[in-house]
């Protein structure tokens, strides 16, 4: 299972997620939760770092065991565009929570920090 946790603080300022496993919907290479999922995390991560002069912490575990963890911070408080950005991510993951053939292979927390 893909687990997502999004932080945020009491404000509901999104400020970082963590994302960690494999949705295991189908084989490597044929999973498409895993595809989604992943696209959306990169994607936005990619669009943060081009698109805003946000400072960020990106951590992955690269090992040859790894279990697809990415953690992201910002450094300071996010820019609209990029807790737009964001926003925008979360959207994306809930629609697949949401979908009663794929709500089993990801979950999403919030965590208030």
């Amino acid at each position: 299972m893909i687990q997502v946790t999004i932080y945020k603080t009491e404000k509901h300022e999104y400020v970082g997620f963590d994302a960690q496993g494999h949705a295991e919907y189908a084989d490597a290479g044929m999973d498409i939760v895993c595809a989604a999922a992943s696209a959306l995390i990169i994607n936005t991560i990619n669009a943060i770092e081009r698109y805003t002069d946000d400072e960020t912490s990106v951590v992955t575990d690269d090992t040859e065991d790894a279990q697809g963890l990415i953690q992201f911070r910002f450094v300071n408080q996010p820019t609209h565009d990029a807790e737009l950005l964001l926003k925008t991510m979360i959207l994306g993951l809930e629609e697949i929570e949401d979908d009663g053939d794929y709500e089993p292979y990801i979950d999403i927390i919030f965590e208030e920090v």
